[in-house]
């Protein structure tokens, strides 16, 4: 294994967790349709219990996609995480407000009452997709930073990282693009919500409910989506000279990346096929249930394609609109060899990982939910 394959195949890793977290975040989505899709009191405690039996995969990947970026690409992480850190808090702090609002909600003499906590979810629900969204727009559009690793021999203050401006990662949410790429995560969450409700739930009423908002939040997701996907194929992108190391503006760069990885741009395809399939079928049928599998598959491999644009093929993956010479590359960023070669070792245990949380969801949804299990006496209901 060299070092320049461990670089990308640690890539790979990061972006596939990223992947399967956006997939997750049908979760929120979920929480930000309570009120719309739960009409009564019923319905909206079958809603939070579909989505609150999965918060916990949500909530681990996430931790887990910081972490593996922690240990594989230790200088965006201090760069990012250090930097834009307020971006990075109030991600953190919405998550962390979901966790205490499904325990706390339903436990007897709570403080705050249980509308309280699920306006909570219901914030969780809008703001963490759109934030997480948002945040991963830079990766295309840049941030503020300026890299010096030269400050580390400033005993004073030896940070090889500074933000260029006081906002610290707020800025993001002043760059339209970035903006969009949110709202179009935004509304997926809601898309693949509606599906999995459809799919987890024994409700004739909450099942037409959420066919009938289907329609609407894809049509949402599609001008978003859409727009920022012109974009970036058509805009200027962060190059990196293999020679030099410098980094440049190439025209068509993303686009040039789909035509230069041929595989990114197949998986690219299918997952968005995927979607679309998932989308379509369930709101033309009228019974068809398994739609969160295509939709969430294609999202998976959608996501996990965009991603690998973003740092494979000589890219900057994290492009400094500062200072160009700092903008981080999976080279120039990355943890050494060694580091990388026990990681990757490790990393063979992932497939085991996966089959206990495929073996766990699937006990978790062997039974629909529906208001007789809402109703049953010692029952874990949120």
């Amino acid at each position: 294994m060299t070092y320049i394959f461990l670089q990308h195949y640690w890539w790979f890793l990061v972006s596939l967790l990223g992947a399967l977290l956006v997939f997750l975040l049908f979760v929120q989505g979920g929480q930000s349709l309570l009120f719309t899709i739960g009409k009564t009191e019923l319905q909206q405690k079958m809603l939070l219990n579909s989505t609150g039996r999965k918060w916990e995969f949500t909530f681990t990947t996430l931790v887990t996609f910081g972490g593996a970026f922690f240990a594989s690409f230790p200088l965006f992480y201090s760069t990012s995480f250090g930097g834009a850190y307020w971006v990075w808090m109030l991600i953190l702090a919405c998550f962390v407000l979901q966790a205490v609002s499904y325990e706390y909600q339903s436990k007897k003499g709570n403080l705050l009452g249980k509308k309280t906590y699920q306006v909570f979810l219901l914030l969780n629900g809008i703001l963490g997709p759109i934030l997480l969204g948002t945040a991963v727009g830079t990766f295309f559009n840049g941030a503020e930073f300026i890299v010096d690793k030269g400050q580390l021999t400033d005993v004073a203050m030896p940070v090889i990282s500074s933000w260029a401006n006081p906002w610290h990662g707020l800025e993001a949410a002043l760059v339209f693009w970035n903006v969009c790429l949110g709202l179009a995560v935004f509304f997926l969450a809601r898309i693949q919500a509606l599906l999995y409700f459809i799919n987890n739930i024994d409700d004739a009423e909450i099942a037409k409910r959420s066919r009938k908002h289907l329609v609407i939040e894809t049509a949402l997701f599609l001008v978003f989506f859409l727009v920022f996907l012109v974009h970036l194929l058509l805009a200027d992108g962060f190059a990196v000279d293999p020679a030099t190391k410098e980094v440049y503006m190439q025209p068509y760069k993303y686009f040039m990346n789909l035509v230069e990885m041929p595989a990114v741009s197949v998986v690219l395809s299918v997952g968005v096929a995927g979607v679309l399939y998932g989308i379509v079928r369930t709101a033309l049928s009228g019974t068809w249930r398994k739609g969160i599998w295509f939709c969430g598959t294609g999202t998976v491999l959608t996501v996990l394609a965009l991603l690998l644009c973003a740092g494979w093929n000589h890219t900057a993956y994290y492009p400094s609109v500062a200072d160009l010479q700092s903008s981080l590359t999976i080279a120039n960023s990355c943890s050494s060899p060694f580091t990388l070669e026990v990681m990757s070792i490790v990393s063979i245990l992932v497939p085991f990982v996966l089959g206990y949380i495929f073996y766990a969801w699937r006990a978790l949804d062997l039974r629909k939910i529906d208001a007789e299990e809402m109703k049953e006496k010692g029952t874990h209901a949120y």
